[in-house]
């Protein structure tokens, strides 16, 4: 068996329980580096965790999937599908265990097999994830990014990436710097999404608790520095962000409640409302985050 492997909780257990099930040597890890938009602390974790499960790790490519895909809007769920899973099938011919549970939406399918994908933990709640790995006396190292859901920098371009090497390399580059400037530093939420139209990158840094002011000189000084970033703002106080969005999910009040609540709120470091446009571009398959205002502060 081939466990997808991105070094999280949820897969780092599926491959605990096939080795235990299977065997050490019937179990291979396979992880899907996405390049640039891998945090290099990720990578280093595969590693760590693989080795001391002591199963063998293989890596392959899907970077460019995930470019093509974020040429019309983010979209989290058709990177999974399009991009993993993709990637690993075309890997290997094996059956492939995946860590979906109930916190995603092919969890709450409750489908076994589908493709060679097998969900072993399609049942289970978070809880009863770190109860497992609890239980197996198995710790999860950090990325640092946020509490759950680590490991991908691209979820933090919050518009099309037209140019990957000035859109895609924005978000690449400042994430892993706000975190080279964290180290040591206790924070629950760390990220910098860049927003604003296609001609210009605006970075809003998320990270809570707040560092000193010091540091946040310093990390806006280094990102202003890069040549592909034209405004840096940390998120200090209440956002209303101005979003386009595709007629399909401009006239759906269930699609963005779920951006709102779900996609986006929980990752910044401060209350946020949204201010819904409606896109006449027929390339945006799903959003994007065009502007910001401070909340009470007039534009």
């Amino acid at each position: 068996m081939v466990v997808a492997f991105s070094g999280g909780k949820d897969s780092t257990l599926v491959a605990a329980l096939a080795r235990k099930a299977l065997g050490k040597r019937n179990v291979k890890l396979l992880n899907v580096c996405f390049g640039p938009y891998s945090y290099s602390r990720g990578i280093e974790i595969v590693v760590e965790i693989a080795k001391s499960l002591d199963l063998g790790l293989e890596f392959t490519a899907g970077y460019e999937d995930q470019e093509k895909i974020w040429k019309h809007g983010p979209s989290c769920n058709r990177c999974t599908k399009f991009a993993k899973f993709n990637a690993v099938l075309k890997s290997t011919s094996a059956i492939i265990a995946t860590g979906a549970n109930l916190s995603d939406t092919w969890g709450q399918t409750g489908i076994a097999l589908r493709k060679r994908l097998y969900a072993p933990i399609r049942n289970w709640s978070k809880a009863e994830i770190d109860e497992a790995l609890d239980y197996l006396g198995i710790e999860v190292p950090r990325i640092g990014e946020a509490p759950t859901r680590e490991g991908c920098k691209l979820k933090h371009l919050l518009k099309i990436m037209a140019n990957p090497a000035y859109h895609g390399q924005a978000v690449a580059i400042a994430n892993e710097i706000l975190l080279d400037y964290l180290e040591g530093i206790p924070h629950d939420i760390a990220n910098v999404k860049i927003i604003g139209p296609l001609s210009r990158n605006i970075a809003l840094i998320n990270v809570s608790p707040a560092p000193s002011e010091e540091i946040r000189l310093k990390v806006t000084e280094r990102l202003m520095k890069t040549g592909i970033i034209e405004e840096v703002h940390w998120v200090l106080a209440p956002l209303r962000l101005t979003i386009s969005a595709n007629p399909g999910i401009f006239n759906n009040e269930a699609s963005k409640e779920w951006i709102l609540k779900g996609r986006l709120q929980p990752e910044f470091a401060a209350p946020i409302i949204i201010n819904w446009v409606e896109s006449r571009n027929r390339r945006l398959a799903t959003f994007q985050v065009i502007d910001y205002a401070v909340m009470g502060v007039k534009p």
